[in-house]
């Protein structure tokens, strides 16, 4: 194998290990920034990777799907991955999915008293 085949074969493989992952991030546009929600509940799940953390939220009778910050802010900021157990009470506060009438992207959760800005 020449080095050039062997650079194009290099290439193609780590462009097709990092666009799966560049497809599924979604972008903010699809969260109306005009309409700012808080939900006190109740986690029934929750996640702490990237590209970002998510909790399933019961609240207002429904179970929310609520985007986090990733990880790393997440941690920097004080919000640990054992502080957001199931059953834990919280309050979310931010925005409305634009096509998903239960997901919402958080700008702010409080557990325990203790409040965690995600943006």
């Amino acid at each position: 194998m020449t080095l050039i085949t062997r650079r194009v074969v290099i290439a193609t493989a780590l462009l097709g290990a990092v666009a799966p992952a560049a497809l599924a991030h979604h972008g903010w546009g699809s969260y109306d920034s005009d309409t700012v929600l808080t939900l006190n509940g109740t986690i029934k799940t929750s996640t702490y990777e990237n590209p970002h953390g998510t909790l399933e939220f019961d609240a207002d009778g429904k179970t929310w799907h609520v985007i986090l910050g990733p990880p790393y802010r997440m941690q920097n900021r004080g919000l640990q991955a054992d502080m957001m157990k199931p059953g834990t009470t919280a309050t979310v506060v931010g925005y409305p999915s634009r096509n998903d009438p239960v997901e919402m992207r958080a700008e702010r959760i409080t557990i325990a008293g203790k409040t965690t800005e995600l943006r």
